[in-house]
């Protein structure tokens, strides 16, 4: 079962393998790359993170690049599809980029961030978001990476503490006793039930 229209999400993705080819630098986040984890959804917007400003000015000199300034973000429009863009030291993301930046690998020959990295920056886009539509969306993906990503919590914990971020836990198991979407993560009742207390049991020790 798909959360986005698929013919919207198709024009992401060819959008996506585009820029891919092009001469500048990006890690990408949001829901993008929660489906190279977890294969489980295709975004509508495609969220990416610049490091390094020559890469940012590329941008601009290329595409009508717009300044957010309400979201701390740069923006392209490519029809119905949003490219979001964060910088270093301007956007407030859940992470520091410079953070960010250390927790990355390929997948499909593009750059994405770490499952880990990936669940606290979905869990900061959720909060900001929790009641609307895309709040669900998040709470979706954080499921599916929890499911299906192979997250170390280890390492999840240790960033938490490492950025003052330990409110996120308590969240997360909200989160995760609550989710009631199984139809969205291709499980049936009694997986889901049974995958759910597995996680609640991980994240209680």
């Amino acid at each position: 079962m798909e959360f986005w229209n698929s013919l919207l999400t198709e024009k992401s993705w060819d959008l996506l393998q585009e820029l891919q080819k092009k001469p500048f630098k990006f890690i990408v986040i949001g829901g993008w790359a929660a489906y190279l984890w977890t294969r489980m959804h295709k975004s509508k917007d495609i969220d990416i993170v610049i490091a390094d400003f020559k890469d940012l000015q590329y941008l601009k000199e290329e595409y009508d690049l717009k300044k957010n300034e309400a979201l701390k973000k740069y923006e392209i429009q490519f029809g119905e599809i949003d490219v979001d863009i964060y910088v270093a030291y301007y956007s407030p993301l859940a992470l520091p980029i410079p953070e960010i930046k250390k927790h990355t690998a390929k997948v499909e020959g593009i750059t994405v961030v770490s499952p880990e990295v990936l669940l606290i920056l979905k869990q900061g886009a959720e909060a900001d978001r929790e009641l609307s539509v895309k709040g669900q969306k998040d709470r979706i993906d954080i499921m599916a990476l929890l499911f299906f990503s192979g997250i170390n919590f280890g390492m999840y914990r240790q960033l938490l503490q490492e950025h003052r971020l330990e409110h996120l836990l308590p969240r997360l198991r909200r989160i995760i006793a609550e989710c009631r979407e199984y139809n969205y993560l291709n499980l049936n009742p009694l997986e889901f039930k049974r995958k759910k207390k597995e996680l609640l049991n991980l994240l209680a020790k």
